[in-house]
C-alpha cells in the first residue's frame, strides 16, 4: 500500500512538474531576442492558456509534495530522491521560470568576459549585438543600471558559462546556468542527508523539506536563483565544520559568501560550534569562535578576488537590492507606510523614514542572530538550526524580499526541525503559499498575492487539521 501511495504521488507530482515546465514555453520569463527562436512569445491568448496551465501544474505539484510529506519520515532515502529526480527532469529544458534574474547572470558573466567592472556599470554597457547582448536586452528594467550584488565566485561561474556557449547564446546559456542550478540542488541534498543522519534525524524528511519542496523547485532548478549555490556551498561548510573540520567548513562559507554575502551569517555559528568544543578559559574558547572562522572566510574572500581579477567592488555593492521596493517587505512597506503618512501630516520627505525603518528592522535582526547564537553557545539550540531560524529572521526583516529568500533558512531548519515544531509547521504553510505569487514569466501581479493569501489560509487549516502532517 505504501509504494502505491509513494508512486502516486511521484506520478502526480511529476505530471504538475511536466505542465508547468510546458506552460513555460509561453508564459515563462521569455528573452528579449532568441536568435534560435525557440523562446519566442505566441500571442496574448497562447500566453493566457499557457499561464493557467502553469498555474495547474505548479497546484498538482504541490498537492504531491503535500501528500508525500505525510510518508515522507518512513520513506527510503532512495525513493525520495527517485521522486525528485521525476519532478526535476521536466524543468530541465524549459525557459526560465518565475524571474528574469538568470539573463541578468549571463549579462555581467558577459561583462567579466568583456573587461567591463560589473561593480560600478549594469549590463547597459553591453553592445546590443556583442557577447551578453542578447541576454542584457532581456534584464528586467531594474536590473539594466545596476551594478551586480554578487560575489566574484558566482560571476567567474557566469563567465565561464558565457564563454562556453559563444560568448552567450541564449539559449545555451540558460541551460548552461541551470547544470549550474542542478549542481547546487545535488549540493543541498549531500548537505541535507548529512546534517539529518548526524542529529539522527530522517534523512527523507529533510529532503522533503528541504530539496524537494516545490518552492525549491521552481525558483532554483526553474528560475535559476544563484541562492541554491549560496545555500548548497553554506550547508556543506556546516557539515564539515560541525564533524570537526572546522577550516574545511569556514573556507566553503567563505565560498558561499562570495556567491551572496548573507551566507556569512553561517560563520557565526561555526564560531559557536568551534567554541563548544575547543578546550581551556572560557574566554578564549569563545574568542577563538569568534575569530578563526571569519579569518579562514576572510582569507578565502581575499583569495577568490584576487585570482578572478573582478576586484573588491563587491564590499560596496551590497545594499543594491535594498533599494528595489518589494511588497513582502515588512519593514519597507511599514517605513514607506509611516513615510507617506508623516508627508501627508508635516509634509516631511518619506524617503529618510523609509531608511530608518529598513535599518531599524536589520538591527531587530542582527539582535535576535546574536540572541541565538548565544542561546547555541550555552548548549541550545543546535548551531544549524540557529543558523537556519536567523536567516529566517534576517529575511524577515530585510529591506528587500523575494519568495525564495524563505530557502536559505528552511533549509538548515528541514535537517534540525521537530516534525510537527512550529518553525516546521510555519515553513511548511509559506512553502504551500510562496509559490503562486510570482507569475511564470516573473512579474508579480495583485492576484498572484490573493492566490497566495488562499493557499496560505489553506495551508494553515491542513496543518491544523492533522497532528503530524509533514515528514521532518
Amino acid at each position: 500500500m505504501w509504494d502505491m501511495s509513494a508512486a502516486g504521488y511521484r506520478r502526480l507530482g511529476a505530471a504538475g512538474s511536466l505542465a508547468a515546465a510546458a506552460g513555460g514555453w509561453a508564459a515563462g520569463s521569455l528573452p528579449a531576442r532568441d536568435p534560435w527562436n525557440l523562446w519566442v512569445p505566441h500571442g496574448t491568448a497562447a500566453t493566457a492558456a499557457a499561464a493557467v496551465l502553469a498555474y495547474a501544474g505548479l497546484t498538482l505539484l504541490l498537492a504531491a509534495w503535500w501528500g508525500y510529506g505525510r510518508i515522507a519520515r518512513e520513506a527510503p532515502v532512495r525513493e525520495t530522491l527517485t521522486t525528485l529526480a521525476w519532478w526535476t527532469a521536466p524543468l530541465l529544458l524549459a525557459p526560465p521560470l518565475y524571474s528574469a534574474d538568470v539573463y541578468s547572470y549571463i549579462a555581467q558573466g558577459a561583462m567579466v568576459l568583456e573587461g567591463h567592472d560589473v561593480y560600478t556599470a549594469g549590463p547597459a554597457v553591453l553592445d546590443p549585438g556583442g557577447p551578453g547582448g542578447d541576454a542584457a536586452a532581456s534584464v528586467g528594467g531594474h536590473w539594466t543600471h545596476t551594478p551586480a550584488p554578487y560575489g566574484p565566485v558566482f560571476l567567474v561561474l557566469a563567465q565561464a558559462v558565457t564563454w562556453l556557449t559563444g560568448g552567450g547564446t541564449i539559449v545555451p546559456a540558460v541551460l548552461g546556468m541551470r547544470l549550474v542550478a542542478v549542481a547546487s540542488l545535488a549540493l543541498v541534498v549531500w548537505a541535507l542527508r548529512n546534517l539529518a543522519r548526524d542529529r539522527g534525524r530522517s534523512e527523507s524528511g529533510a529532503l522533503w523539506l528541504g530539496a524537494l519542496n516545490p518552492l525549491l523547485l521552481m525558483h532554483v532548478v526553474g528560475g535559476m536563483h544563484n541562492d541554491g549555490l549560496m545555500t548548497g556551498l553554506m550547508l556543506a561548510g556546516a557539515v564539515w565544520a560541525l564533524r570537526g573540520r572546522w577550516i574545511v567548513g569556514s573556507a566553503l562559507i567563505g565560498l558561499a559568501a562570495m556567491v551572496k554575502s548573507p551566507a556569512a551569517v553561517a560563520l557565526l555559528f561555526v564560531g559557536v560550534a568551534v567554541a563548544r568544543t575547543a578546550t581551556g578559559p572560557c574566554a578564549r574558547r569563545v574568542a577563538k569562535g569568534l575569530l578563526a572562522p571569519g579569518l579562514v572566510a576572510a582569507a578565502v574572500a581575499v583569495a577568490a578576488t584576487l585570482l578572478t581579477g573582478t576586484g573588491f567592488g563587491w564590499l560596496r555593492t551590497q545594499g543594491v537590492a535594498g533599494t528595489i521596493h518589494t511588497a513582502l517587505s515588512a519593514t519597507s512597506d511599514l517605513g514607506l507606510a509611516l513615510g507617506e503618512l508623516l508627508h501627508l501630516l508635516l509634509g516631511t520627505d518619506p524617503d529618510p523614514v523609509k531608511a530608518a525603518v529598513q535599518r531599524l528592522g536589520l538591527a531587530v535582526a542582527l539582535a535576535l542572530i546574536a540572541r541565538l547564537a548565544w542561546r547555541s553557545l550555552r548548549g541550545r539550540p543546535d548551531p544549524v538550526h540557529a543558523l537556519g531560524l536567523s536567516l529566517l529572521a534576517l529575511v524577515a526583516l530585510s529591506p528587500m524580499v523575494q519568495p525564495w529568500y524563505l530557502l536559505w533558512g528552511m533549509t538548515a531548519v528541514a535537517a534540525t526541525a521537530a516534525r510537527d515544531g512550529r518553525a516546521t509547521r510555519v515553513l511548511v504553510v509559506l512553502s504551500l503559499a510562496l509559490p503562486y505569487e510570482t507569475q511564470p514569466s516573473g512579474h508579480t501581479p495583485a492576484y498572484g498575492f490573493a492566490l497566495a493569501g488562499a493557499a496560505c489560509l489553506l495551508g494553515v487549516w491542513l496543518v491544523r487539521r492533522e497532528r503530524s502532517p509533514v515528514g521532518v
